[in-house]
């Protein structure tokens, strides 16, 4: 079958096209090295990776009696405390760099404590410093709630660290699935614009195929190619530890996703004829679609960041919603189509 035929012409001319195949590479290395690539990003603000490299560099200081709690609880944290016997030794101590940053805890009229930290002015040093502290003060806030007979009882959640659950469910898969769809748009735009460049249009529309056909083709090769990826990658992602519900839905909501940049791609290339100024369009377009529907709360990508942990309230609903704009799309293409054979 003729569509059949492009379909193939298409799929063995991405082996030829080397941009294609190094995006392709970069997604398998990604998707391949999660957990080693989880890691090294998680190390730029996850307090327990820095702690493990360079706890003993985070310096903090206190004004007071080392047998408060706060310092115990500090060191079991990794870091190195420094006691003072007042305010005025522990500014000393910090302005001169022998600590990075120093808690204050006078006690008010009614026997309430109370933290003061003095930061430095960088902002980078002081965001790690906060987030290196975060978990202590947390202990010492429940242990002063104890101590003056307030009950706090908390839900005990088990699991991995909230820090890499965000980073794989929210960035890592959404990305992974969604990149190659926004390939199979720019394949779209180079697999319509190549017929036309090369003036060999019209010998394609010769055989019996119409240009709704052979444009559907195009589009299908390209979708063909984001699934298997997609698959691979999933596959990849279950390879390092990664749990995943719902793949089938995520599959489905992928092959959409790939449907509508690929669809959208060639409306563009249909309309304008010319590879440089539809790539341009079309990547202009993919960012502020991604943008309003980010703003309007019905971006792909939360649909599938819930779709990957299971969420109750996502279901096959959520993804046939862009099944409908997928549609739409489709129909605008066939009527724009009709510009390449006037």
């Amino acid at each position: 079958m003729p569509f059949v035929a492009v379909i193939k012409k298409e799929l063995f001319s991405v082996l030829r096209d080397r941009t294609i195949i190094i995006s392709i590479l970069i997604q398998f290395f990604i998707a391949s090295f999660s957990s080693g690539l989880l890691l090294g990003v998680l190390s730029l603000y996850d307090a327990d990776t820095i702690l493990r490299y360079s706890g003993d560099s985070i310096r903090i200081g206190i004004v007071g009696s080392m047998d408060d709690p706060l310092p115990a609880l500090m060191r079991e944290r990794g870091v190195n405390v420094l006691s003072y016997p007042n305010l005025g030794s522990a500014q000393a101590a910090f302005y001169s760099g022998e600590v990075l940053a120093f808690f204050d805890t006078p006690r008010n009229a009614n026997g309430l404590t109370e933290l003061k930290l003095y930061l430095p002015d960088q902002d980078t040093v002081s965001s790690l410093i906060r987030m290196v502290l975060q978990e202590p003060l947390k202990q010492y806030e429940n242990f002063l709630r104890e101590k003056n007979g307030i009950e706090v009882r908390y839900t005990n959640l088990h699991g991995k660290p909230a820090t890499s659950f965000e980073f794989v469910y929210s960035v890592l898969i959404p990305m992974l699935m969604f990149f190659p769809a926004f390939v199979a748009g720019s394949m779209s735009i180079d697999m319509i614009t190549e017929e036309i460049e090369n003036k060999t249009l019209q010998t394609l529309l010769s055989a019996p195929l119409t240009i709704s056909r052979m444009i559907g083709a195009k589009i299908t090769s390209a979708v063909i190619l984001a699934v298997v990826q997609c698959i691979m990658w999933l596959a990849l992602l279950h390879a390092n530890g990664t749990v995943i519900q719902n793949k089938f839905l995520i599959l489905l909501l992928s092959l959409i996703i790939a449907g509508i940049a690929s669809t959208s791609a060639a409306t563009v290339a249909a309309f304008l004829q010319d590879r440089e100024r539809s790539q341009f369009i079309y990547s202009l377009t993919l960012l502020a679609g991604v943008g309003i529907s980010t703003i309007l709360k019905a971006s792909p990508i939360t649909t599938i960041s819930r779709l990957a942990i299971g969420d109750a309230y996502t279901n096959i609903w959520n993804v046939l919603i862009y099944a409908g704009g997928f549609a739409v799309l489709y129909w605008i293409l066939l009527r724009v189509s009709q510009r390449l054979i006037n």
